[in-house]
Order: structure tokens, then sequence, then C-alpha cells
């Protein structure tokens, strides 16, 4: 049994380099390793390509990398909820792949699985298919897409053990799940850390020779993207 806790974020990211792709998980503000997160942002790491379903708010998540320049190439599939990012893209000063959400979910899964590359019809005909292989099935044409390369995958669950093993709660299963050894490395920020054999192996999502690195944060905000309430009558 190998024991693959770390003492916190600062020491899960030990190895990230500038230049370096990374895989994060969390759909909006639901589920984002946000430990992770922001000790990148206190490593000063630069010229990151970052792969997250959206790009978080002005100023939380992936929006606090981008304020400190940090990203250099953004791969997605939404960015409306962040004024920084649409600021920098309309400049110039950002690259950015926008992807459909499906095939965004597909590359990571396919990384995840080690297929290199699948057939899709999505973004047929648009900018998306522009350079791609072009096939028929069924005489439908699809799109050759390749699964994504990454050095680090990082990814937020609710429980975990020291092996590794994941249980994700809710909607946070989202992106988290696909990006899960999806990359070279996988670090793993759990709200609680338990001992093996203390989870239930029916209900374990990711198993732990998918990750490398895992570590219990110290506080998540779980921000609500767009909080909506009833008036009082």
């Amino acid at each position: 049994m190998i024991d693959k806790r770390v003492k916190n974020a600062k020491e899960a990211i030990n190895g990230i380099e500038d230049g370096m792709t990374l895989m994060l998980g969390g759909f909006g503000l639901c589920g984002i390793p946000e430990n992770s997160i922001n000790a990148l942002v206190e490593s000063d790491v630069k010229d990151l390509t970052c792969i997250s379903n959206n790009a978080g708010v002005d100023d939380f998540g992936l929006g606090l990398l981008l304020h400190k320049r940090q990203i250099t190439k953004m791969i997605s599939s939404y960015v409306g909820e962040n004024a920084e990012f649409e600021r920098q893209m309309l400049s110039g000063e950002l690259e950015v792949e926008l992807t459909p959400q499906g095939t965004l979910a597909e590359k990571c899964r396919a990384a995840q699985a080690g297929i290199p590359a699948f057939y899709t019809p999505a973004g047929y005909g648009t900018e998306i298919a522009e350079g791609k292989e072009v096939k028929d099935f069924d005489g439908k044409p699809h799109i050759l897409e390749h699964a994504y390369k990454a050095d680090y995958s990082i990814v937020k669950a609710w429980k975990g053990d020291h092996v590794g093993n994941l249980i994700f709660k809710g909607s946070a299963r989202n992106f988290n799940h696909p990006m899960a050894g999806a990359a070279k490395i996988t670090i793993a920020e759990v709200e609680e850390l338990v001992e093996p054999g203390t989870l239930d192996p029916n209900e374990i999502h990711i198993p732990g020779i998918m990750i490398q690195r895992i570590f219990q944060g110290e506080k998540f905000e779980k921000r609500i993207e767009q909080r909506t309430v009833r008036t009082k009558e």
C-alpha cells in the first residue's frame, strides 16, 4: 500500500513549472480545487496552459491566476462570467481555445483511458473543425479530436483515503471525474482525508491507482456563481 498523502497544497503542486499544461476540475464554481489554485497563485508560476470547463470569476478560482497573468492559454467551453478573461482575450493577451463541452469532457476521458483520439460530430461545419480530419459514419460527418496531453491534473473530492481512492459529492463530480488520472500526475485535494478501509468500496468513484498526491484542504468557500432567491411574500 502506497501512502500518497502530502502535507498541504504547496507541497502538492511541487514540480509544476513555467510553461506546463494543467487540467483543473470543477464546473462553474462547483467542485473546484480552491486550495491548489491559491497555492499556484502564491507560487508565481507562469505561462500556463489551463484546461478547465470555464475560467472562474474575476476574484475567485482561475480568475485569480488570470489577474496575475499566470495563464497564457485557456482551453474551455464556457467563459461568460469573467470580465478579466474577456478583456485579455479581446486584447490578444490571452490565447483561447473554445471547445464544445461534451468534446472537452471526452478529450479528458480519452486521456484518462489511454485513448489517443476519437471521432465526434460536434463542431462539424464550424471553425472548430478547421484543419481536422473528417470521416463519415452512417452518412454523418465526424471530426477527429485528439485526447489532451497534460502535465498535471488537479481535482477536488469530498472524501479520500491515504492511497488516493476518491468519492465526489453531488454535482461536484462533474469534470473532476474524467480529469482524474488524465495527466502525467494527478493531485487530489479533499474535504475529508480518512484511513484506508474507511470508504465503502461500492461508493468509490475514482480508484487510488489514478492519483499520485492527495491532501486535505484547509478551507473551502464553496461559492455560488449566481445566487437566486425567492422574493418575500
